[in-house]
């Protein structure tokens, strides 16, 4: 059985460094992308993005790049959040490399997980719109 990824689905395509947002325009039967937003890592410091640490802290024996890409996890989880509790979308389709998923996914508040209808595992950042929705597509 294929899954169904109906009209007006959240597509968030991430890795640890940036997240493109997307909306199914099509049918739950032929996926059609639209990108609606481009995430980005901003003010990129020896702290790590502004000091915060994917915590809040810094931890010690983490290298700046694994801070940098875990606080930006960290972010892509609380935009996702904010957006649920505000309605802003009824379903999601959350793809990432396996790293940035393994980090967002516990940081996903309720109402973010019950509107997700599916996560892969997948670096799909820097990839053509056309090949995402191939993959998309195809997914089980």
């Amino acid at each position: 059985m294929t899954v169904k990824i109906p009209e007006g689905t959240r597509i968030v395509v991430a890795n640890g460094a940036s997240a493109r947002v997307f909306t199914n325009v099509g049918s739950d039967s032929a996926l059609t992308l639209k990108q609606e937003d481009d995430l980005r890592t901003q003010d990129m410091s020896d702290a790590g993005i502004s000091g915060q640490g994917p915590s809040g802290v810094t931890p010690p024996d983490m290298s700046i790049t694994q801070a940098n890409e875990a606080t930006f996890a960290k972010q892509v989880a609380v935009h996702l959040n904010e957006e649920a509790l505000n309605q802003r979308f009824q379903h999601l389709v959350l793809v990432a490399d396996p790293i940035t998923l393994g980090r967002i996914r516990p940081l996903l508040h309720k109402e973010t997980q019950a509107r997700l209808i599916l996560d892969l595992a997948k670096d799909y950042t820097n990839s053509p719109i056309g090949d995402i929705e191939q993959a998309l597509g195809k997914v089980d």
